[in-house]
């Protein structure tokens, strides 16, 4: 798939959003990818599951014994990815605030993972993620997600494969143009 292929199933499913957006990096952006909505639709989903696999490189792929995703963003994209792997999908939660394994998923000691995420932009939601799944026994060897939204400055501490690398402007709190400042802002993302 091509980035304008990636960006035309982001348009179709109305999943490209445009407003003020607080993101759950505590940024703000006029641009919000509503991936939830492009993944309502299994077909679609499966397809950017199998397109972003094909990014991996087959040395990685061979090497990954399961899928961890952090819930909420990353759980159906881990569940595809998962499938187009033919192995294992399970979920990170933070009923506490902090990453945990539930509902009786487990990590073998030493158990290759590929951590799954929506969109990355700090990445701090995926380094929490990778620090949970070191304190459950695994080792993060890879992360691969739908979107980098950081412009290709985040640093994961393991090698990251985005599918689709935007570049739309974030901004900080106290940096927010007047334009942008003037539109309500909505908070869509998972972190409450």
């Amino acid at each position: 798939m091509t980035d304008e292929t990636i960006l035309a199933e982001f348009r179709a499913s109305e999943a490209l959003l445009e407003g003020h957006f607080l993101l759950s990096s505590g940024r703000h952006s006029a641009h919000y990818l509503q991936c939830a909505r492009v993944l309502m639709d299994a077909e679609r989903a499966g397809r950017l599951a199998r397109a972003l696999v094909q990014r991996l490189p087959r040395e990685l792929r061979s090497r990954i014994d399961m899928v961890v995703s952090p819930a909420m963003g990353g759980l159906i994209i881990g569940h595809e990815i998962g499938r187009a792997l033919e192995k294992g999908a399970i979920f990170l939660e933070r009923p506490d605030g902090v990453f945990h394994l539930r509902r009786g998923f487990r990590l073998e000691a030493g158990q290759k993972v590929l951590m799954v995420e929506d969109v990355v932009t700090t990445g701090l939601s995926s380094r929490e993620a990778i620090a949970a799944v070191a304190r459950e026994g695994g080792e993060v060897i890879a992360e691969a997600a739908l979107v980098d939204r950081s412009n290709g400055s985040v640093d994961l501490g393991v090698p990251f494969y985005p599918l689709l690398d935007i570049n739309f402007p974030t901004y900080a709190e106290d940096d927010v143009p007047p334009e942008l400042a003037a539109i309500p802002v909505t908070k869509p993302g998972s972190r409450a």
